[in-house]
């Protein structure tokens, strides 16, 4: 199947919403409290999508991968919270899982990464949750640097990140 990826607007707010609440109910079993999980609720996301896409940052990034039956993943980007200079964060990554292994999600970094250099980003981050060796794996193939796992706040409680770094934005372009 043919995908495309393109920036998103916020007439795609809902689309987004159901691929992130669907992305993770597919994605964090066992990793997420189950309680969590059930209880995402696509209207309260779509209304969060919605403001954010209406009032974007200057250096904010949002793609969708899009096909024939709609919006099967997407990419949010822009400065890092870690606040380097000169470094992006990829926010979130989400491919659902009948579109997955078609090179989606290294198409939605690698095209993100493009926008970001070219507003100046010099590196990337992208966190993960410790126990996702799926997606770590997927950034160790595209070549990131795993960090120490810290301690962060997450749904239902405490949660183990790994920071994963490309210190050349230029390796993802």
């Amino acid at each position: 199947m043919s995908y495309f990826i393109v920036p998103a607007g916020p007439s795609d707010a809902r689309d987004i919403a159901r691929v992130h609440v669907r992305s993770w109910r597919e994605t964090y079993p066992g990793l997420l409290p189950a309680q969590f999980l059930a209880a995402m609720n696509e209207d309260v996301h779509a209304r969060r999508w919605r403001v954010a896409l209406m009032e974007p940052g200057p250096d904010d990034v949002v793609l969708l991968a899009e096909g024939r039956d709609g919006i099967v993943g997407y990419c949010s980007a822009g400065p890092s919270r870690f606040r380097l200079p000169g470094e992006a964060e990829i926010a979130t990554l989400y491919v659902l899982r009948k579109a997955q292994g078609e090179g989606l999600g290294r198409r939605l970094v690698q095209d993100a990464a493009r926008a970001l250099a070219a507003h100046d980003a010099k590196s990337l981050v992208i966190s993960v949750l410790e126990d996702n060796l799926k997606a770590r794996a997927f950034y160790e193939h595209l070549g990131g640097r795993a960090e120490e796992p810290r301690a962060d706040r997450g749904p239902g409680g405490l949660v183990y990140e790994v920071d994963y770094r490309w210190p050349d934005i230029a390796a993802l372009t």
